[in-house]
């Protein structure tokens, strides 16, 4: 069985991004598995099924296709349509923000309503977080769910994506997306200019919370050769340290990644406001970065976007 893996941005940061980010939930609290998830099988089942995942609650049957999904991540919900699986969904959580198409709803995946859910009568439930144990509520009721935790490396989110292509029946367009956004990670970091070795800071929220590179999004950085400030940073260990206004000034980074702008619209004149940091490098050289704030936190098919900015400030910092 795959092991419950802890959420890239950790459970204090699961708390920060729902002050108005519209961002998925990224606490992964680990369980004991369920029984085994299964459908009924139809008079016809499709020659992909009956098929077995993986997940992070244990091996989940599904003896036939789908047809109504239910997506509790935001980042699943980005994964099933850029596969060709939207149309068997029929409501998201209400930080499922894209694409626009996806059937918005009330519903939470931070406190998931078991009841509301059932109501959307799903043969297939997908969640990043087994929060109030919903992955066992809902087992009680026969509904089958996948538990597809937060990636904490590149290759988990691939894997995640490859998963629920064949858990909903598009296995080949899952693979051909995974393809697809390795080919372009490869080439955006052969591209990227090594020798300059830049260091950078990337900022979760303004008190300031950063990520090392032991982080998902931190071995994403990790591929355009940067250093990054917060690997220096005292309690790094856990991942998201908190930093002080003197740490930051002092490590003076050459570029500054934000990860708070629709949520807390930091900017770089917001940043010169703060102590000391007025002076800092990456300010006066217009080298501060406004990340999308929600494919800043998501591990889907949309790490490429992210990518490609890091990407291209990286060329602009080593010219």
């Amino acid at each position: 069985m795959r092991p419950v893996r802890t959420a890239f941005a950790g459970a204090l940061l699961g708390t920060l991004v729902l002050a108005g980010c519209g961002q998925s939930g990224t606490t992964a609290t680990p369980t004991s598995a369920p029984a085994p998830a299964t459908t009924s099988a139809p008079a016809s089942a499709s020659a992909d099924f009956p098929v077995t995942i993986e997940a992070g609650n244990g091996k989940v049957t599904l003896t036939k296709k789908p047809e109504r999904i239910v997506s509790l991540s935001a980042t699943h919900t980005e994964t099933l349509f850029a596969i060709g699986a939207g149309p068997q969904v029929v409501a998201v959580d209400s930080q499922s923000n894209y694409p626009a198409e996806a059937p918005k709803t009330d519903l939470s995946g931070f406190k998931p309503n078991v009841e509301a859910i059932v109501a959307q009568k799903p043969d297939l439930v997908i969640v990043s977080d087994d929060l109030d144990k919903v992955v066992a509520e809902l087992g009680k009721l026969n509904v089958p769910v996948l538990h597809q935790p937060a990636a904490t490396k590149i290759d988990e989110a691939y894997e995640e994506i490859t998963e629920l292509g064949a858990a909903t029946g598009h296995k080949a367009k899952a693979e051909e997306v995974v393809s697809g956004m390795k080919a372009a990670m490869d080439k955006l970091a052969a591209e990227a200019p090594k020798d300059k070795k830049l260091s950078y800071y990337h900022e979760l929220d303004q008190t300031p919370y950063a990520a090392t590179s032991q982080t998902f999004i931190g071995q994403i950085y990790a591929m355009f050769g940067l250093t990054n400030i917060a690997d220096k940073a005292p309690e790094a260990a856990g991942g998201y340290p908190k930093l002080s206004a003197e740490f930051v000034a002092q490590s003076d980074p050459d570029l500054i990644f934000l990860a708070d702008v629709k949520c807390c619209q930091q900017s770089k004149e917001t940043l010169a406001k703060r102590p000391g940091w007025a002076n800092l490098s990456a300010i006066k050289n217009d080298r501060v970065i406004q990340l999308d704030d929600d494919i800043a936190s998501r591990w889907g098919p949309r790490i490429v976007q992210l990518a490609e900015t890091i990407g291209a400030a990286v060329k602009s910092g080593a010219s």
